[in-house]
């Protein structure tokens, strides 16, 4: 008989991941980004009409969880889609449904 073996610090860091994409208004926000290739944050926040706040709140969110990153140009922030990482969750999202 085998013994259950879970780390659930890894379940929790998954979870915490899959929750950032889970979400109507970051789904808006990677939507945007991806169409935009880059994009400040000012710019997010006017185009999607959100308090500044909220657009940040989201982005870090996003960025904790690897799917979007950041480039520095001047005084600044550009944010990018991390396509490698969303390739990376999807592939497990579709292992654990199959």
């Amino acid at each position: 008989m085998s013994t259950l073996r879970i780390d659930y610090y890894n379940v929790k860091k998954a979870a915490l991941i899959l929750r950032a994409v889970n979400h109507k208004l970051r789904q808006q926000l990677l939507k945007l980004i991806d169409e935009e290739k880059r994009i400040t944050v000012t710019e997010i926040y006017v185009r999607l009409r959100l308090e500044q706040s909220v657009a940040s709140q989201h982005l870090a969110i996003l960025r904790k969880a690897g799917i979007v990153s950041t480039e520095r140009e001047g005084k600044f922030i550009y944010y990018i889609v991390n396509y490698k990482r969303l390739e990376e969750v999807s592939k497990i999202v579709d292992d654990l449904v199959a």
